[in-house]
């Protein structure tokens, strides 16, 4: 599976067409594509939802429509007028913190737990090296937040986040995992290597993917 991909209708360059194609190419059993939500106006994302759904009917594998939504100060910034279109919602921290910050991206991170129209948390702890590491207090939060609430992670290639240690944890608790390229060409679509590698090592089985019903 590859649930993170981007197209034209954000900042990615190739069309929906093109990463369903690749997708069938790689010999993905199940891939989702996920724009940036602040490029949608509500008749742009209606137009990317039929898009999605219309090729999608016609796709060799499954294919679901999602979007990534920015968690701001103030939680995602999705609504439900747009969730309820939609497969999945996954959630990131775009925004930069300052060393010594990470306080600031782990609150973040637990509003969008805690937010009804998310799904997944996008590329956990890539900004780690810059603001600092969390504690193991807080790495529990956010596990037991996402335990309560029934979120799921995103194990990404691109930025090779979470660590193992979080993965063996999200597998234990039994919190969802999916695989995700964060493609932005065609050609990304399915590089998902390094998740299978992480999740294979922490254990993890079928059963501990989100949508494994549909792979």
């Amino acid at each position: 599976m590859d649930l993170h991909t981007h197209t034209i209708y954000s900042d990615g360059i190739g069309s929906v067409i093109d990463n369903v194609n690749m997708a069938e190419i790689r010999g993905l059993r199940l891939l989702g594509i996920s724009d940036h939500i602040h490029f949608f106006t509500p008749s742009k994302f209606l137009k990317y939802v039929n898009e999605v759904r219309s090729i999608g009917r016609e796709a060799e594998i499954p294919v679901l429509v999602g979007i990534e939504a920015n968690i701001t100060e103030n939680g995602p910034d999705v609504t439900e007028d747009f969730a309820k279109h939609l497969d999945y919602v996954i959630a990131s921290v775009h925004d930069w913190f300052g060393e010594g910050e990470v306080y600031r991206y782990i609150e973040r991170i637990k509003l969008a737990l805690m937010d009804e129209n998310v799904t997944i948390i996008g590329h956990f702890g890539n900004v780690f090296p810059w603001i600092g590491y969390p504690t193991e207090e807080q790495i529990k939060e956010v596990l037991d937040v996402a335990e309560e609430y029934g979120k799921a992670f995103e194990i990404s290639s691109r930025y090779r986040v979470p660590d193992l240690e979080f993965v063996k944890m999200c597998i234990k608790r039994g919190i969802k995992l999916v695989f995700a390229s964060d493609a932005h060409r065609p050609e990304d679509v399915g590089r998902v290597d390094w998740s299978i590698k992480v999740f294979e090592k922490a254990g993890g089985k079928k059963e501990d993917l989100l949508f494994s019903e549909m792979i």
